[in-house]
Parts: C-alpha cells; sequence; structure tokens
C-alpha cells in the first residue's frame, strides 16, 4: 500500500512517515499543495494524508482540484484546525475521514487501516501450504484437520496469512492486532506465536512459521512459485 503524506512541518512529515513505514506501508512526502498534485499525477496512490495549513495553498483546495481527477484516493485530513466548521467543510469537499492534531498515532493508524479496507476485496479463505483460514466463519484447518485459535490467536495468524512471504515485525503485529503502539519492553507477541507454533506447526512435517532474525516472524511454505526461494 502506497500512502502519500502531504505536510509542511518537517518534524510532522518525519514522524508520519516513519510510523507508516514501520507498519508495512510505503510512504512519500509533499512538503506544499503543488508538489502534492504532481506527485498525484505522477503515480497511484492508495491513500493520501492531507493537511490543511500548506505554505502555497490551502489543503482544502488541494482536496477539490484531486476530488476533480478521474481517480483520486481516499482522503484523511491531519489537521490543527479543529473546529466543527472546518471539519464539515472537509469532508463536504470529499475527504474520508478528518484527525484533529495533536493526535495518537495508534488512532491515527487504526483511520488509515479502516481507509484503506474500504473497496478493497477481502478473500472468503486464505490458504498457505496445507493451513487455510475462513475469514466468515472464523475456522482454521490444517490437512482437513480442524484447529480451535483463541481471537488474538485468529488475528495474528489471518494477518501473517494475509502476508504470505513478508517479514513481519513484532512492531507490526502488535499495532495491527492490538492497535497499541509497541514499546519493546513485552513479549506478547512472542508469547502469542509459541501459542500458534503449538498449533499448526509441531505435529506437522512442514513448520509455517519461520523466525526472521532481528526482524520478527512470517509465514510461508515451501509450496511456492517457481523461482522463489523457501524460506529457511
Amino acid at each position: 500500500m502506497r500512502i502519500l503524506v502531504v505536510e509542511d512541518e518537517q518534524r510532522i512529515a518525519d514522524f508520519v512517515q516513519r510510523g507508516l513505514e514501520s507498519a508495512g506501508y510505503t510512504a512519500d512526502v509533499a512538503e506544499d499543495g503543488t508538489r502534492a498534485l504532481e506527485r498525484l499525477q505522477e503515480g497511484n496512490y492508495d491513500l493520501m494524508v492531507l493537511d490543511l495549513m500548506l505554505p502555497d495553498m490551502d489543503g482544502l483546495t488541494v482536496l477539490e482540484k484531486a476530488r476533480n481527477r478521474q481517480v483520486s484516493p481516499p482522503v484523511l485530513i491531519l489537521s490543527a484546525r479543529g473546529g466543527v466548521d472546518d471539519r464539515v467543510k472537509g469532508l463536504e469537499l470529499g475527504a474520508d475521514d478528518y484527525l484533529v492534531k495533536p493526535f495518537a498515532f495508534v488512532e491515527f493508524l487504526a483511520r488509515v487501516r479502516a481507509l484503506l479496507r474500504r473497496g478493497q476485496p477481502t478473500p472468503e479463505r486464505l490458504a498457505v501450504g496445507d493451513l487455510t483460514l475462513d475469514c466468515i466463519r472464523r475456522k482454521v484447518t490444517r490437512s482437513g484437520e480442524a484447529i480451535d485459535l483463541a481471537p488474538k490467536e485468529f488475528s495474528i495468524l489471518e494477518y501473517m496469512m494475509r502476508n504470505r512471504g513478508r517479514a513481519l515485525s513484532r512492531t507490526m503485529i502488535v499495532e495491527h492486532v492490538w492497535e497499541m503502539e509497541y514499546d519493546g519492553l513485552t513479549n506478547i507477541v512472542d508469547v502469542y506465536i509459541r501459542h500458534l507454533r503449538s498449533k499448526i506447526d509441531d505435529r506437522y512435517p512442514e513448520k509455517l512459521i519461520h523466525t526472521v532474525r532481528g526482524i520478527g516472524y512470517m509465514l510461508e511454505s515451501s509450496d511456492k512459485p517457481a523461482g522463489q526461494p523457501a524460506p529457511a
């Protein structure tokens, strides 16, 4: 997922960009409205995070111009202008959500995820090797055998299966599943991964959950398309 951050205050832009990239997104920064519109023209973005107080033009003008394009990404306004009139005007002009500064990053990330989910096809069934997960009925099987998972175990497994073959950091897992900031002091992710391994890996010859040293964990099967190496 690719996100455009339109923010002229360097400190906030860097903070938002680093946070989004830590959560697994690609984030580009535009420091003013002109550059934002140029970037929208140059590439396809899945979301735009838009400040309203920009040096060259009002963010609402950027929003109007973006909405006049044939294809425009969802827009999350992130602004210190928190009055009711400002929020109403932004939403009426086509913003999908509005968050007032200062903000908690976990709330910001939750809103980003909610906007990115809109219009995204959600498969009813995920499969990695002989492991299957039914997203609707919330059922998990491996080699045809039913596996009972606690709600958080199911959420972690679903997140890992949706990101098959991708190394996920503990921060990414905590922020996605618990929607809270990871302080690096808790071993909650490691505990849940041990629980998952005991249920979906221990009784089977092929192990699907892999430790990625220095990063976190990855779920992958050796049954991969030709030309792609299997995990160690």
